[in-house]
């Protein structure tokens, strides 16, 4: 698969993939995930077989993409600001694209529509209220790369240890993972409910954000979906990729 690069908003060099041909469809990829993953075992590749060109970046510290080592690097909304920078950087006008995400990527989604992106309709999958509006630092992520970056032991057999070991899989910098972290911002629900771009909302019926109905309440013009699966598994659902073309092609 080709890997394809373009200019962040401060000029680092970040990448994307993409599949497929026909209207695009900017798809963002969960945390520490690349476009790679997502087209292999996320939906994009049923997506696009739907008559998509479904264009995946690695998101900044991750995959393909620059991942500096000094914080100046994850100024605060960093990777909204990239998303906005690819947009531009393909040319796309509004309603020319479509937008969306997963986990992560959905809350940069967000992020980008609060910003004034204005795609013809969006996809936000896998994410809840409190993880878009509320705040966003501190958690078990957080906690264990400031572990790792800071040199201070990880119980072994833990489930710390067992969290640090699969942020390590990807081979991505933990001072890296760790400002993407620092540099995420909320969505305040006064943000969101002008948002009026139309939304499908999808979460999976076994994942603990039990809060994406009320995300999908404040939003204008939003659909709400279950599919099967919890957080890690609904991304490779069938029932997502179906959704989401089907959501996409009512446009």
């Amino acid at each position: 698969m080709a890997v394809h690069h373009f200019a962040g908003f401060d000029g680092v060099r970040l990448a994307w993939h993409e599949t497929g041909s026909g209207r695009p469809l900017i798809f963002l990829p969960g945390f520490g995930g690349s476009g790679r993953l997502m087209i292999d075992r996320g939906p994009c590749a049923a997506i696009a077989a739907h008559g998509y060109r479904v264009v995946v970046p690695d998101s900044r510290g991750s995959g393909d993409s620059a991942a500096p080592d000094d914080a100046t690097g994850y100024p605060p909304d960093v990777l909204a600001e990239d998303g906005l920078a690819l947009v531009a950087h393909l040319g796309l006008g509004d309603g020319g694209y479509d937008l969306g995400g997963y986990s992560l990527g959905a809350r940069i989604a967000v992020r980008m529509l609060a910003r004034g992106a204005r795609p013809r309709r969006a996809i936000v999958a896998g994410q809840g209220l409190a993880k878009v509006s509320g705040p966003q630092h501190g958690g078990d992520n957080h906690r264990v790369l400031g572990a790792l970056v800071g040199g201070t032991v990880i119980e072994p057999d833990s489930p710390d240890a067992r969290r640090a070991q699969a942020l390590s899989m990807a081979g991505t910098s933990p001072r890296a993972l760790l400002g993407v972290l620092d540099s995420l911002i909320p969505t305040p629900e006064s943000d969101l409910r002008r948002i009026t771009v139309p939304v499908l909302v999808a979460i999976g019926d076994q994942d603990e954000r039990g809060d994406a109905d009320q995300l999908a309440a404040l939003l204008g013009d939003a659909r709400f979906v279950r599919v099967p699966g919890d957080h890690g598994s609904a991304v490779a659902a069938p029932e997502l990729a179906a959704a989401i073309a089907g959501f996409l092609g009512e446009g």
